[in-house]
C-alpha cells in the first residue's frame, strides 16, 4: 500500500502530470506500442528516480505496458508530496515523503522493494545497494534493470569488479540520448533555473566556480558564460581542463578557485571537492552549491564545525557565520540543487532520458535470462531509435547515407 504524505494533494500532482505528458513526445509514441504489445505483462518493476512529474510519466508509460510498477524517489529532498499522492491516486504503488531523514527514506526504498521486482530502474545505485544487503530477500525474482545517473554506472562498475552485481544492470546514463542531451543541456539549464529562483541573484558579472568539466560541468559552465558569468573551471583530467580552456573558461584548482568565486556549482561525482581550506579563504556571501547526485561535493558538516552559527536565510538557503564573520551560504543542504530547490531538468530532455529507460527495460525484459552478471551498454539501434522519433517531434530532418557512401566508409579501398 502507497506511503505517501497526504493525499488531499493530489489535484496539483495530475496537473503537473498532465503538464508534461504533453512535452514528452517520444515517449508517448513508445506508450501507445506499449500498450497495444503490452511487453512488461506479468512483470513487476520498481522505479528508484527523482520522484516529480516526468518520472511519474514514465511510470504510466510502464505500467500501460502491461507492467505492475511501484514507484519511490532516488533523493528525499526532490520528491513531490503533490506528485506522489496523484500517483497513488492513479493506482500506482507510490512510497516518498519530501524531506524525510535518511532512514526515513532508506526505510521508503525498502517498501518499494517488498514487490519483489522483476526489473528495476535505479538512479544513484540506492536499490541496487539495498537488494545486495539488507533487502537481498526481495531479489528472488530480479531479472535486470537500468541505471540512470553517471554516479550510479560507477557503482555498478565497482560491483561488477567485485564480482558482486545482483544482476545484469543497463547503463543508460551511457547512452548518447541521455548524457549528450540530458547531462548537458538539462543540467545547464535546471541547475541555473534552481539556483536563480533560490537566490533571486544575478548571474551576470559574478565569477562562478564549476567544480567538474565533464558533461553535467559542460552544461553549467556553458550556460553560466551565456548568462555573463566570469566562470573558472576546476578539473583533475588533464584532457577535460584542455578542453575547457579551448572554450575560453579559466581553469585552476580549487586552493586557488576558492579566493574568486561568487557562486560554486560542484558536478563531480565525487566528494570532498570544497572542504574546509577552501570555506576559510572564501568571499563574505559565496554562494555552494552542488549539482552531482550525492551531497558529499561540499563538505558542509566541516563548514557547521567551522561556524559560528548557521540560520536560515531563504527557503532552500542555510547561512553559515564563520568566526570573522563572513557568511557562506549552502543551498539545498548541500543536495542536487536542480531537484532538492527546483523543479528538474526541462520535461523535453526528459523525454529523450525516459524513453532510452523504456526502450533499454523492454530489451532488458526479453535478453536478461541470457546475460551474465555485467553492466551494459544501450544498444546503438535504441540510440539512434530515440534520436530520429526525437527530431522528427521537432518537426526536423537529417540526410541519409546512400548505399555508395555507406560502403565508402566501411570499405578498405
Amino acid at each position: 500500500m502507497s506511503i505517501v504524505k497526504d493525499m488531499s494533494l493530489a489535484p496539483s500532482g495530475r496537473q503537473k502530470i498532465q503538464w508534461v505528458r504533453d512535452f514528452m513526445p517520444a515517449l508517448s509514441g513508445i506508450e501507445d506500442r506499449f500498450r497495444r504489445e503490452k511487453p512488461f505483462a506479468g512483470l513487476t518493476i520498481a522505479v528508484s528516480v527523482h520522484l516529480e512529474a516526468k518520472t511519474a510519466n514514465l511510470g504510466l508509460v510502464l505500467r500501460e505496458g502491461g507492467a505492475e510498477v511501484y514507484l519511490t524517489g532516488c533523493n528525499p529532498l526532490s520528491t513531490q508530496d503533490d506528485v506522489a499522492a496523484a500517483m497513488a491516486e492513479l493506482g500506482v504503488e507510490t512510497f516518498g515523503i519530501h524531506g524525510v531523514d535518511m532512514q526515513g527514506y532508506e526505510d521508503l526504498l525498502a517498501e518499494s522493494l517488498k514487490c519483489r521486482p522483476h526489473l528495476i530502474v535505479d538512479d544513484g545505485g540506492d536499490l541496487i545497494s539495498l537488494l545486495s544487503g539488507k533487502c537481498a530477500a526481495y531479489g528472488d525474482r530480479l531479472l535486470g534493470g537500468c541505471e540512470e545517473t553517471t554516479t550510479g554506472i560507477h557503482r555498478l562498475y565497482a560491483r561488477e569488479r567485485a564480482g558482486i552485481l545482483p544482476c545484469p544492470m543497463m547503463a543508460v546514463n551511457d547512452a548518447k540520448a541521455k548524457h549528450y542531451y540530458d547531462n548537458k543541456y538539462g543540467t545547464g539549464q535546471s541547475s541555473w533555473d534552481a539556483i536563480m529562483h533560490t537566490t533571486n541573484l544575478m548571474v551576470a558579472g559574478k565569477t562562478v566556480v564549476v567544480a567538474g568539466y565533464g558533461w553535467c560541468g559542460k552544461g553549467i559552465a556553458m550556460r553560466a558564460k551565456g548568462m555573463g558569468a566570469d566562470v573558472i573551471v576546476t578539473e583533475v583530467d588533464p584532457f577535460k581542463a584542455l578542453e575547457a580552456t579551448m572554450e575560453n573558461f579559466r581553469v585552476m584548482p580549487m586552493d586557488e578557485a576558492a579566493k574568486y568565486g561568487d557562486i560554486f556549482v560542484t558536478a563531480t561525482g565525487c566528494k570532498d571537492v570544497i572542504v574546509e581550506r577552501h570555506f576559510q579563504v572564501m568571499k563574505h556571501n559565496a554562494i555552494l552549491c552542488n549539482s552531482g547526485h550525492f551531497d558529499c561535493e561540499v563538505d558542509v558538516a566541516a563548514l557547521g564545525r567551522l561556524a559560528e552559527e548557521h540560520f536560515p536565510r531563504r527557503q532552500n538557503i542555510e547561512g553559515f557565520r564563520l568566526p570573522d564573520g563572513r557568511i557562506l551560504n549552502v543551498l539545498a543542504e548541500g543536495r542536487l540543487v536542480n531537484l532538492a530547490a527546483g523543479n528538474g531538468h526541462p520535461a523535453e530532455i526528459m523525454d529523450m532520458s525516459f524513453a532510452v529507460q523504456a526502450l533499454s527495460l523492454e530489451w532488458m525484459a526479453k535478453h536478461a535470462p541470457a546475460l551474465e552478471k555485467k553492466v551494459y551498454n544501450v544498444p546503438a539501434e535504441i540510440d539512434d531509435q530515440i534520436g530520429r522519433v526525437k527530431l522528427a517531434a521537432m518537426g526536423l530532418a537529417i540526410d541519409a547515407l546512400t548505399p555508395e557512401q555507406e560502403a565508402y566508409l566501411t570499405g578498405w579501398d
